[in-house]
């Protein structure tokens, strides 16, 4: 099976540089990969790095070390050294992310929210949006909400929006951080299925999942992020 995503190596820390430059150790020796078809779970404690990893991989965080291979188009690319249009690209064309909280525009609706991403790809504005209420409708969000701007939804509705908008694309990778978090049992269900396609489609999936339920349901494989905790010896 093709292998869209190889992590080599990586080490992540943060400087606190209001507290003359303390470096906190998060990560080390990061190594794994994820195959077309799988989804992969990160596991551990809060605060193990699991989040951290996922950021890392979408290049919202720099990487101290190491190696993050993505395939792009025949191209294998290292993103944690790549410049930031290249970066944009791979976003556009490789990787979708579903984070834990919508980063709502304003006056931009639920609609347009979820289609951006195919008219960013070159899409048919018909088309996306016609794609964008199907999700919507699948996860169950009303219709008298998708003209409205997300920002003034509740928590469980701006995931549902999150999650229509990170679907929505067919990406050969898709992150993943507590998709399920927000949502209520009926939801919940639907992401698992939503999952399913997107394995059974050939995309290789990278999430984190408190829910042990969603977790059970979707994981081929768990990650024991402890394995990589920065100073583990010590501890």
């Amino acid at each position: 099976m093709p292998t869209p995503l190889v992590v080599s190596e990586v080490a992540k820390s943060f400087t606190m540089h209001l507290r003359d430059g303390i470096k906190l150790p998060v990560v080390k020796d990061v190594n794994f990969s994820v195959t077309a078809g799988e989804c992969a779970v990160l596991g551990g404690p809060s605060g193990v790095g699991k989040s951290s990893i996922l950021k890392m991989l979408y290049g919202n965080y720099s990487v101290d070390s190491g190696q993050i291979l993505i395939t792009h188009g025949n191209v294998t690319v290292d993103i944690a050294s790549a410049d930031p249009r290249t970066v944009l690209n791979i976003r556009r064309d490789v990787i979708g992310y579903v984070s834990q909280f919508l980063r709502t525009v304003p006056r931009v609706s639920a609609m347009d929210v979820v289609a951006e991403p195919l008219l960013a790809r070159g899409i048919s504005q018909d088309e996306a949006r016609e794609r964008a209420r199907a999700l919507l409708e699948k996860l169950n969000l009303p219709e008298r909400l998708w003209s409205l701007p997300p920002a003034t939804f509740s928590g469980g509705e701006q995931q549902r929006v999150n999650i229509a908008r990170g679907f929505i694309t067919d990406h050969p990778l898709l992150l993943l951080d507590e998709p399920t978090a927000s949502l209520d049992a009926a939801n919940r269900a639907v992401v698992v299925d939503l999952i399913r396609a997107k394995k059974k489609a050939g995309t290789a999936l990278l999430g984190i999942f408190h829910d042990q339920d969603v977790r059970e349901e979707v994981a081929d494989r768990i990650i024991d992020v402890s394995e990589f905790r920065a100073g583990k010896e010590a501890a």
